[in-house]
């Protein structure tokens, strides 16, 4: 908002009279605030005036003119896929051309190595022969294993029970080592007592 005693507006579009222009001349040479706005009036009537002149419409066009009615061409198109039966028959002809495209364009079968067809050529004897002898060697295998496993086993066996036969004999001769000295004892012991027993008994 501006302190001069008159509208910058006013000035600019030159509504004041004389004097009163001459008056918001001097109010603006000392006042900055003022002459900033008066000079963002200038440029703003510079820019209107510089665009361009328009012609003013006449009358506003509706939906129903002429001008935007489609095209026959695009009367038929619109006719053609708004109609289900022509839709579908287009979609079965595309999917027939589709399939004809591929049955063409489809490469041809690899022949088949001539090995792979001598190979399918063997008798029902010969399998049987080769899943015999396949059988025989599994078999004779899983023989030798057991074989090998039971003598493993009776070897720890006969280990076990020669060395529960040594025990045993070792037990039996410090059985008799002990009866030997306990009868030992004994006789030392008799032959200690007896006379003593003896001198008791003859008194």
């Amino acid at each position: 908002m501006s302190c001069s005693p008159f509208d910058l507006r006013d000035y600019f579009l030159r509504e004041l009279t004389d004097p009163q222009q001459r008056s918001v001349e001097a109010h603006v040479d000392h006042c900055p605030a003022c002459r900033e706005e008066l000079e963002r009036l200038r440029l703003t009537g510079s820019a209107l005036l510089s665009l361009g002149e328009e012609e003013i419409p006449q009358r506003i066009a509706f939906v129903s003119d002429k001008v935007f009615e489609p095209s026959p061409w695009r009367r038929r198109w619109a006719a053609f896929w708004g109609s289900t039966a022509r839709l579908g028959f287009a979609s079965a002809a595309m999917l027939s051309i589709a399939i004809l495209v591929s049955a063409l364009t489809r490469p041809a079968p690899a022949p088949v190595p001539q090995q792979t067809v001598a190979t399918a050529g063997i008798t029902s004897a010969e399998v049987d022969q080769r899943i015999q002898s396949a059988v025989t060697k599994a078999v004779a295998e899983s023989e030798s294993r057991q074989e090998t496993k039971t003598t493993q086993l009776v070897k720890g066996l006969a280990g076990r029970v020669e060395e529960e036969h040594r025990m045993r004999l070792v037990a039996e001769a410090d059985a008799d080592h002990l009866d030997r000295r306990l009868h030992t004892v004994t006789l030392s012991a008799g032959n200690y007592f007896r006379p003593q027993l003896e001198q008791g008994a003859a008194q």
